[in-house]
């Protein structure tokens, strides 16, 4: 058996997130049908981070095991051929067995995408966060920095969340504009389950002058889910890449360019 590694971007506006479904559309299902294809036998993939249903990614991992023979090449080809345009393989790497997509991973990056206009995209309506009401990006940023480091996030994990710890670090997390988007910018070890997205939505509170910077420092030390603000849309969450050591030896794929 040879264990492939892969990265995988997707648009995740037509899917029921990334784990496979019964009754849904999923983007491992997807992936699973092609690469089957292609290995003319089952395949099963493990992924980096599973992305809830509307939410995107700029490369996920995933690895599975086959007996298949078959170029970097023929992966890569024969999978996209089979793939819907939103879905596609950027690279295929065949990794030594003690490779694991989701154990293996030291971090992960997401970015979070807010349209701060007057009127919601026509173009982006699935793409992003729409908020109308004008958001103060310097003031959410100096308020982020209360959650870089080593914390307990209960206040900012799902009711459903099943990690076993809710304790995480956080590397960066940055909030910048360009233009008409506000992008927030996080990197961590791992996320619980809406941790990104109920960050986000208080931190537009904060942008909005609805709370003070200093209420999410707050929120952390109460440890209260119900504290905070609403969980913000999926469609601005983007899983950008997960972090591995340098052993594993990897594709340096270039970057995408900058969501806007």
């Amino acid at each position: 058996m040879t264990r492939i590694a892969i990265g995988i971007e997707y648009d995740g506006s037509a899917y029921h997130g990334w784990q496979r479904q019964k009754h849904s559309s999923s983007v491992q299902e997807r992936v699973e049908q092609a690469l089957s294809f292609v290995a003319d036998e089952a395949v099963e993939l493990v992924c980096a981070g599973r992305t809830d249903s509307g939410v995107h990614a700029l490369e996920q991992v995933v690895h599975f095991d086959t007996s298949a023979e078959r170029s970097e090449r023929a992966w890569l080809l024969g999978s996209n051929c089979r793939l819907p345009r939103d879905i596609r393989l950027r690279w295929a790497r065949p990794v030594n067995e003690d490779f694991h997509a989701r154990f293996s991973a030291i971090a992960r990056s997401y970015r979070y995408l807010i349209l701060n206009a007057p009127v919601p995209s026509a173009i982006f309506h699935d793409k992003c966060c729409w908020e109308h009401q004008v958001l103060d990006e310097e003031r959410m940023h100096r308020a982020a920095q209360e959650l870089v480091g080593e914390h307990d996030f209960s206040s900012f994990r799902a009711a459903g969340c099943q990690a076993k710890s809710p304790i995480r670090e956080i590397e960066y997390l940055r909030v910048e504009r360009a233009g008409e988007f506000v992008h927030i910018d996080i990197k961590a070890n791992a996320f619980l389950h809406h941790m990104v997205r109920n960050i986000a939505g208080s931190l537009m509170v904060i942008g909005k002058g609805e709370q003070p910077e200093q209420w999410l420092g707050e929120l952390l030390q109460q440890q209260d889910r119900r504290l905070a603000a609403m969980t913000a849309p999926a469609g601005g969450l983007y899983f950008i890449q997960a972090f591995y050591p340098p052993d594993f030896d990897l594709p340096q794929q270039p970057r995408r360019p900058q969501l806007y």
